[in-house]
């Protein structure tokens, strides 16, 4: 829906092109309208790891309007009462944390969806229809794809499971979680191990191979600019806020006594 940009990003990825983004976790949303503005094709706000309510939610999917950047929202966990009022403010699509096996990807495709599309969803009209602007039958036909819903691959469990969990019809997009992959197998962070490289490779393979889509947080770009990928969040706002005080404090402090 055009209120939500997916269009825009699902123009993208159909290019051949990859969509770029970054994690927003700031709940000041000129952080997300920053991004957006300067050529983000999508921002990922994050509920699951940072101290955001659904109020910043809102705010931050407002301040995309205008661009073309799509905007992802990563819920606690999968659950319906969470996933209900996020999907009322009409994301471009809702990442779903820890889905390990294909029940759990049911779950989530179900509490995504309307019941005329074969989901549980509570039925409501607000500021995912435009405030009405999109007719009632108009919006029920494109909510049948929209939002995306995006499954996050980030445990052992869920890396032996993937081909069932691909296999769950209503799946839009694979998410790979890396540092809560590695550190399922006891190795946090250790994207050199041939275990945990064996392991993303596998469910990027397997992804691709069930034509889904394919994305995650590619934070490490020696480890991932030679993993081809549908979308990549690049780096996450306090992280590289933080990494760019510290290099020009250092550059600064070399250069003045």
């Amino acid at each position: 829906m055009k209120v939500n940009n997916l269009e825009a990003f699902r123009r993208t990825i159909a290019s051949g092109k990859t969509a770029y983004g970054m994690v927003i976790t700031m709940f000041d949303p000129s952080m997300t309208e920053l991004a957006a503005e300067n050529g983000m094709d999508f921002v990922w706000i994050d509920m699951e790891h940072s101290p955001m309510v659904i109020t910043d939610v809102q705010n931050m999917l407002m301040a995309v309007k205008g661009t073309n950047c799509a905007a992802f929202v990563r819920v606690p966990w999968s659950v319906n009462y969470l996933l209900k009022p996020i999907l009322d403010l009409g994301p471009a699509g809702v990442i779903i944390p820890m889905v390990n096996n294909a029940e759990i990807a049911r779950q989530a495709v179900s509490a995504c969806r309307y019941p005329v599309h074969g989901g549980e969803r509570g039925f409501a009209t607000r500021r995912q229809n435009g405030y009405n602007a999109i007719s009632i039958s108009e919006y029920v036909a494109l909510s049948e794809h929209d939002p995306m819903v995006i499954v996050q691959i980030e445990h052992k469990e869920a890396v032996e499971n993937i081909d069932d969990i691909l296999a769950v019809p209503g799946i839009d997009s694979v998410c790979i979680g890396p540092y809560d992959l590695s550190t399922s197998y006891g190795k946090p962070g250790c994207f050199d191990d041939p275990e945990i490289i064996a392991a993303i490779d596998h469910v990027r393979e397997r992804t691709k191979a069930a034509g889904v889509m394919l994305g995650g947080f590619c934070g490490n770009q020696d480890f991932w600019q030679n993993r081809p990928m549908d979308w990549k969040a690049i780096f996450d706002d306090a992280g590289f806020f933080a990494a760019q005080i510290r290099k020009q404090l250092a550059e600064v402090r070399k250069d003045l006594p």
